[in-house]
Parts: C-alpha cells; structure tokens; sequence
C-alpha cells in the first residue's frame, strides 16, 4: 500500500480530533486557512457519530436536575393531556403554550394565538355581524366605555376571517393520484 502526504494528514487530523483535539486547534497545526477544509479531512463514520451523541447527551443529563427526568406521576400526566382538550374551541384551536395562563381571559376571537377552523367561517362572520350590531346598538345608547371593547373584538373577528380567507387562497390544490396510461401493443 502506498501512502500520500494527504493520507498522513487525514490520518493525523481524524485521530487529534477523535482523541479531543478541538478542531481549531488542528486546522492551525495543519495550517488551514478555513475551519471547513481542516473538517474534511476529518473521518467521522457513522458509528462514532452515534457514540458522540451518546456521550453529550449523558453530560448533558450530568449537569441537569435528575428530577427533570423522573416518570410523570398520573396527575400530571392526565393534566398534560388534558392541556391539549381544553385547547379545542368552537370556532378553531388554542395555540397556547403547555402550563400558560391566557392573557386575553378567554377571549378567544381577539387572541393572536386563536388558529380559526374554516369549517367555522360562518360562526365567525356570525360574530362578526353581532358585533357590529353591538357596537351600534352601544352608540345609540351612549354607552362609550363599551364601544372600545367591542371595536377591539370586531378587529379580532375580521383578523380571524382574513386568517381563513388567506389560507384558502394559498392552500394547494389536489390534483388527484396520476395513473398510468397503458398502452395495448399487439
């Protein structure tokens, strides 16, 4: 077998970094001028790869709390699961985070993190028609301190039925399953 200058450096290069030479350090002893070409010369095969990974992640769990890795008790269990319940709303899903609070009390037409259902469009367009039933009926009456919270709900409902209207006009369109055409050849 017959060895290049190239071969001893690969050589070199794959063993300082698989013994713990940081890979800047070896592309100043082989004199690279990018951290990239050092990288190429360096031979990783599949199974070191998966060792690496093992190894960080066994000191990754070292220098974390052992009780993040504990077996849930059923109670919390259940109420992760039911997390995920209660994100289920008439016009849409919550896309509220696992254990946060909502910061709109509730009111889920003026949350930004409401994804509305398009098979809700018509509720929606209902709510958004009773609202400005609202609104009006609130400047008839002169009741002002209401109209700002209904006009902040309106502005919310038509956000939601953009949200709809822009999703249908950017969803792909089925084209089916293509099928074959065959040919009788006699």
């Amino acid at each position: 077998m017959v060895f290049t200058p190239q071969d001893f450096r690969r050589m070199f290069i794959t063993d300082a970094i698989r013994t713990g030479l940081p890979p800047h350090i070896a592309q100043v002893i082989a004199g690279h001028a990018d951290i990239n070409t050092t990288m190429g010369y360096n031979a990783v095969h599949p199974t070191e790869t998966i060792e690496a990974h093992r190894a960080f992640i066994t000191r990754r769990r070292t220098l974390r709390p052992a009780q993040e890795y504990r077996t849930p008790t059923d109670a919390e269990w259940e109420d992760f699961l039911g997390h995920f319940e209660r994100r289920k709303l008439a016009v849409g899903t919550c896309a509220r985070a696992y254990g946060t609070a909502c910061i709109h009390e509730h009111a889920c037409v003026r949350c930004s993190l409401l994804r509305p259902d398009p098979a809700q469009q018509a509720r929606l367009v209902e709510i958004r028609d009773n609202l400005i039933a609202r609104i009006a009926e609130a400047e008839r009456e002169g009741r002002l301190g209401e109209i700002e919270g209904l006009r902040v709900s309106l502005a919310g409902a038509e956000d939601k039925l953009g949200q709809i209207n822009r999703r249908a006009q950017t969803a792909p369109i089925s084209l089916g399953m293509p099928t074959t055409r065959s040919t009788d050849r006699e």
